[in-house]
């Protein structure tokens, strides 16, 4: 009866269990930690020598440590608590979870202090955030030995940093890479503070250095200095320019809602087709029909055929994995909701952290699957056959496709 007294209450009477459980965790702190100072005095080795106090955060409260004292040397819980560290290893968790899917450390001493976490300061928060960054090192220096990886997609995002006093927009370079095992990776990701020829050349020998090899297929957005990087440090593959992205850039130079929507529906019947020559003769006749609408706009997917089709010259079921650099723009899209609550960033190391938490998780999630199945990548090595040619069947069976698509949208548009 007279341990069922002790046991803390709230104001109704009932058992206040986040009270008991501090109380409990203080007394079974300073058990441990006595054991471990009687145990450094046995046989006379040592003498203890009073006790020093020292406030922890929990993930139930506040709890007064009383860390024993000896006469020479220190006794210090290091099982218990970290050296400097006011907060237990379960807040520290929580609070670097918590920033790392897009909680400011403002929010993050707020919903401390409502789970009945007191004195969590924003310092200490950000202080905590900065463990993220081992891991995030650690992912960054990755290697890679005995894998290829021949399927790769770079790309950037922009966010906002402090700089020399003043506020400038950087970019952090990203790249996933699908591996010979069928694995998506995240490969590499980096400050690179524009998307100059510059910086994309010294991301991508970050990435041959660190063992990325094998490369038959880039796909990315349609910077110049991207490619000529990649180019460089990957000679002889293959450049994808994301269709998607085409698209968006094809419809910006229309002019009317309808025209966008006709070449929309134009793009997207191409890309419906599997054979290859259907496909190039269904492109050569959506470039006329965009054309038609727009000299610039058509002359922007003449000049953009032999990226924008460069994924018909791998095998089939590859096809629709490759051809756009969605993975890619998720992660990104992912990154700057994420960043979005910091505004702008003091640091480099700091713009990084982010992404580098969005690319730990994505890397963890896809370990345990496959995104190509392995055996359909052998066939990779082998020889590539001559693919058959346009024949007149094909270029007005491609004809067909577009004008069928166009009429769609248009009979859409009216009916809106």
């Amino acid at each position: 009866m007279d341990s069922l007294q002790q046991i803390p209450t709230d104001s109704d009477g009932s058992a206040d269990l986040r009270e008991l459980a501090r109380v409990l965790l203080g007394t079974m702190a300073g058990a441990v930690m006595d054991a471990q100072a009687d145990a450094l005095c046995e046989d006379g080795a040592n003498v203890r020598n009073g006790y020093r106090e020292r406030g922890l955060v929990t993930a139930v409260g506040p709890i007064a440590m009383r860390i024993p004292k000896l006469r020479a040397g220190t006794c210090f819980p290091e099982g218990i608590v970290g050296r400097y560290s006011r907060a237990g290893r379960a807040v520290a968790a929580a609070v670097a979870g918590m920033y790392a899917n897009g909680v400011s450390t403002r929010k993050v001493r707020r919903v401390a202090e409502r789970t009945g976490i007191d004195r969590l300061s924003a310092d200490q928060a950000s202080a905590i955030c900065g463990s993220l960054d081992e891991g995030v090192a650690a992912l960054a220096s990755r290697t890679f030995e005995g894998l290829d990886f021949p399927y790769l997609f770079p790309g950037a995002t922009y966010t906002r940093r402090r700089r020399d006093g003043r506020v400038q927009s950087a970019a952090v370079a990203a790249a996933m890479a699908c591996g010979s095992d069928g694995v998506r990776r995240a490969v590499g990701f980096s400050a690179i503070g524009t998307e100059t020829h510059a910086g994309w050349l010294g991301f991508c020998r970050d990435l041959r250095r660190r063992g990325v090899a094998g490369v038959r297929c880039v796909t990315g957005d349609a910077h110049e200095g991207l490619r000529r990087a990649m180019a460089e440090c990957f000679p002889g593959t293959a450049w994808q320019r994301c269709i998607v992205h085409l698209e968006r850039n094809v419809c910006s130079l229309l002019k009317t809602e309808r025209q966008r929507a006709m070449a929309g529906k134009a793009l997207q019947a191409v890309l419906r087709e599997s054979d290859p020559a259907v496909v190039r003769a269904a492109y050569h006749a959506a470039a006329d029909a965009v054309g038609a609408m727009s000299e610039e706009a058509g002359s922007l997917l003449g000049e953009a055929e032999a990226g924008a089709l460069a994924y018909l010259d791998f095998p089939a079921e590859h096809r629709r994995r490759i051809r756009t650099n969605d993975c890619q723009e998720r992660t990104n899209r992912e990154t700057r909701r994420r960043s979005r609550v910091v505004q702008v960033f003091p640091s480099a190391e700091s713009m990084i952290r982010p992404m580098g938490a969005v690319m730990a998780e994505q890397d963890e999630d896809w370990s345990g699957r496959y995104w190509i199945v392995p055996e359909s990548l052998a066939r990779l090595e082998e020889p590539a056959h001559a693919e058959r040619e346009p024949t007149g069947e094909s270029r007005e069976w491609g004809l067909e496709v577009v004008q069928a698509a166009i009429e769609l949208a248009d009979a859409g548009w009216r009916v809106a």
